[in-house]
């Protein structure tokens, strides 16, 4: 299963521990994190299931590609790391 980790400064809107889930895509791996804690959901998702504007997802270090049907693929022990970009000036 894949290890998904999420920054801190989401943990200041909702409860949001790392994880392990399965899965082959990174839309697949999130949707069982979100069956276990649907109040994360509305922060990293909107409303058509995409990523919202401000949260980026990496796979291994990398970024995925796929922000709108995230196809991008997860092996089992791949790690996840979901974050919601800071902005401002």
């Amino acid at each position: 299963m894949a290890h998904v980790v999420f920054t801190p400064n989401l943990e200041r809107h909702t409860s949001c521990p790392s994880a392990q889930a399965g899965g082959k895509t990174v839309g697949a791996v999130l949707d069982r994190v979100f069956r276990e804690n649907p109040g994360l959901k509305s922060y990293v998702l909107d409303d058509q299931g995409r990523l919202r504007q401000h949260v980026v997802v990496f796979v291994n270090g990398q970024m995925i590609e796929d922000r709108l049907g995230l196809s991008d693929s997860v092996g089992d022990s791949d790690e996840l790391f979901v974050m919601q970009a800071l902005s401002g000036g």
